[in-house]
Parts: C-alpha cells; sequence; structure tokens
C-alpha cells in the first residue's frame, strides 16, 4: 500500500509536469509564436541534441567555477563555524556580518570583483563562495551549538582538549546540519557561476546564455537554462552521496524506514 502511494506521489508531479509541457507546445503552434519570443518544447529538445558539443564545453567551464567554489566555501565555511561555536564573542561579532552579506546582491558586487581581479577564473570563483559560504556556516554553527553538552562533558571528565572534543563530539554530531547546509549550497554554486559568467567571460554557459539571447535565439537559451537546471540537480545528489558515504548510519536509517513504510 504504501509502495503503491509513493509511486503515486513520484507519478503525480511528473504528470503533471507532461501536461504542462503539452500545453505549451500546442499554444505556440496554434498562436503560431515566432522562435524569437517563445520556442516550444520541441524546439528546445532539439536545441539540446543540435548543441550538446558546445554546451557540454560550456556546462565543463561552469562545472570547474562551480566545483572550486563550493569547496571554498566549505573549508572557509567550517573552519568559521568552529571558531563561531569556541568563541562567543566571535560569534556576536561575526554573525550580523554574515546576514549582512546576504543583503547585498550579487549582481552588484560581481563588477567590483572583476575591477579587482580581472577578468579570469577568479571573480567567478570569488561569487560562488559568496553564494554558498551563508548556509554551510549557518547550519553547521547551529548544529554544533545542539550538541549534548552532557556528551562534552563526559569526553573532557576523561581529559579530552578541544580538538578532541571537536573532532570526536561536535564535528560528527552536527554532520547532519553541515550536509544540510552543503545541500542549499550546491543548488545555488551553479547560479553564482553563471552569474559571474554573465558580465565577464569568454566561455560557460553564462556566456553561452548571452550570446544566444544577443541573437534572438531562444530555444538555444531554454536550452541552457534546462542544462543549469540538470546541473544543480547533479550538484544536489553529489553532496547526498557524501553525505552517505560519510555517514552511513544515515542509509541504514533509510532501509529500516522503507522496510517499516513497506510492511
Amino acid at each position: 500500500m504504501n509502495r503503491r502511494l509513493q509511486n503515486k506521489n513520484i507519478m503525480a508531479p511528473a504528470l503533471v509536469f507532461i501536461l504542462l509541457l503539452a500545453i505549451w507546445e500546442c499554444w505556440v503552434d496554434l498562436k503560431g509564436i515566432p522562435l524569437y519570443l517563445l520556442p516550444s518544447p520541441s524546439k528546445i529538445a532539439l536545441s539540446l541534441i543540435s548543441e550538446r558539443g558546445d554546451l557540454s564545453l560550456h556546462a565543463a567551464v561552469t562545472l570547474e567555477e562551480t566545483i572550486i567554489g563550493l569547496v571554498i566555501a566549505f573549508l572557509f565555511g567550517l573552519l568559521i563555524a568552529v571558531l563561531m561555536d569556541r568563541f562567543s564573542l566571535f560569534r556576536k561579532a561575526v554573525y550580523p556580518l554574515l546576514v549582512v552579506s546576504q543583503t547585498i546582491p550579487v549582481i552588484v558586487l560581481a563588477p567590483i570583483f572583476i575591477l579587482y581581479l580581472g577578468f579570469g577564473l577568479a571573480p567567478k570563483i570569488l561569487i560562488v563562495v559568496l553564494m554558498c559560504f551563508f548556509p554551510i556556516v549557518i547550519n553547521f554553527a547551529d548544529g554544533m551549538g545542539q550538541v549534548d553538552i552532557n556528551q562534552v562533558n563526559l569526553v573532557r571528565l576523561f581529559g579530552a582538549g578541544e580538538w578532541k572534543v571537536y573532532t570526536m563530539i561536535k564535528i560528527p554530531a552536527a554532520a547532519s546540519s553541515m550536509f544540510s547546509g552543503l545541500k542549499i549550497a550546491a543548488t545555488y554554486s551553479i547560479t553564482g557561476a553563471v552569474v559571474g559568467e554573465w558580465l565577464s567571460s569568454n566561455s560557460g554557459l553564462g556566456y553561452y546564455m548571452l550570446r544566444a539571447k544577443n541573437g534572438f535565439m531562444l530555444d538555444k537559451v531554454f536550452a541552457c537554462v534546462v542544462v543549469i537546471v540538470i546541473l544543480s540537480l547533479c550538484m544536489n545528489g553529489l553532496i547526498k552521496l557524501l553525505e552517505y558515504a560519510w555517514m552511513p548510519h544515515c542509509r541504514t536509517e533509510k532501509t529500516k524506514e522503507n522496510g517499516l513504510n513497506q510492511i
């Protein structure tokens, strides 16, 4: 019974999505809407096939910028989160600045980064770091703040120093929160790289999208959007795989839950 319910939960949005595509296709064909105004899904699919070579090359550039930026944001985020958890004064001083940093539109900061860092990879990577940094820091710091104090006191009673407390108790206990932040960051990461490419680049999906838009080739623009969505979902899926590898107990609990649901 539960399996049927799960299948319905999957099929329902899939059918709605297919229905929307069918309505879109029929509307464009019946109204004779030109390609430069709104391409039909079939035209977008044909562009994905015909432009797969160029899209693959530009996607590889965007993916490189994304992965480098996400890794830097992850490492830097872990460091800041640990410092925020360890020193309350540091948290009080830094937390408002982190919140303020998220109120500034990245599109405004990007030209400043280009001015100081040039037109290479650096400004795109920095934009990815800024977009991914906040959810990692906040989720991980909050996760460590919710660790059972009795566990911390117990290892300290056995003579563990601060390094041992974090490596043995706090970081493992907050790993789930850390991966929650990483999933959010991974979804944003592709968008950050594309925004950077809009402003200064001669390659990447952002550059490809601008070039197609300037040529009024909206089928290629939409095809590029599809690739961006797919890459974002893949990045999110990659983080989930890393989570399962890092925390095998999550996989075990998920298996038990599925077993109970089937019963």
